[in-house]
């Protein structure tokens, strides 16, 4: 199989980190472009119509696109269990939280890196920032015994999302006012995945 990808996009990282924790890592070829929303590297809308990052190109079946598609299947085809049933929708919910704050940075990024200066809209960006702060809160309030609990696609998603934001926005200073999170973050970063996926 090959992943489709770029080495500093959290989507992918997300899987990256799924494959080392399920021991997958090795079956699965990591095909890194340099693609962008302006420009699609030929690769990347050949594996997925919508030219977007990461796809898993499989030997026996359709190519799958979106991450949480990918992690599934993944997770499915390890025995993993790192969707498990008893708590399911909780993970998934978890994870979508984690895809929220992602979307909203990557767009962040973008406005500054793909839209001509004049044209940028601060109150937009700003509008993307309430959305990751709004996500943080809610990690810090509702999700800490969750994400203390045994290791699923939730924490993986976070994990990501957490360390995107220090990646690209860490000025913004996400640890203040959620230090539980923090904490967390600092004990789930070291984890061998989290440092052999982070981007450089």
């Amino acid at each position: 199989m090959q992943l489709i990808a770029s080495p500093l996009s959290p989507f992918v990282r997300k899987v990256r980190v799924l494959l080392h924790e399920t021991g997958l890592a090795q079956q699965v070829e990591v095909v890194n472009l340099a693609t962008t929303p302006i420009e699609t590297d030929p690769r990347a809308a050949s594996a997925n119509p919508l030219g977007k990052i990461p796809a898993l190109v499989r030997e026996d079946g359709a190519t799958l696109y979106d991450s949480r598609v990918i992690t599934r299947y993944l997770d499915d085809l390890a025995g993993a269990g790192l969707y498990p049933e008893a708590r399911l929708w909780e993970v998934l919910t978890l994870e979508a939280t984690a895809e929220g704050i992602m979307e909203a940075a990557v767009l962040m990024t973008y406005e500054g890196r793909f839209r001509p200066e004049d044209m940028q809209y601060a109150p937009w960006v700003e509008a993307q920032w309430a959305k990751i702060a709004r996500a943080l809160d809610a990690l810090e309030a509702r999700w800490m015994s969750h994400l203390s609990g045994r290791l699923d696609m939730g924490h993986i998603a976070t994990g990501c999302a957490l360390g995107y934001l220090d990646f690209r926005h860490d000025g913004r200073g996400w640890r203040q006012g959620h230090p539980a999170l923090a904490d967390w973050f600092t004990a789930f970063a070291q984890r061998e995945s989290m440092t052999a996926t982070a981007p450089a």
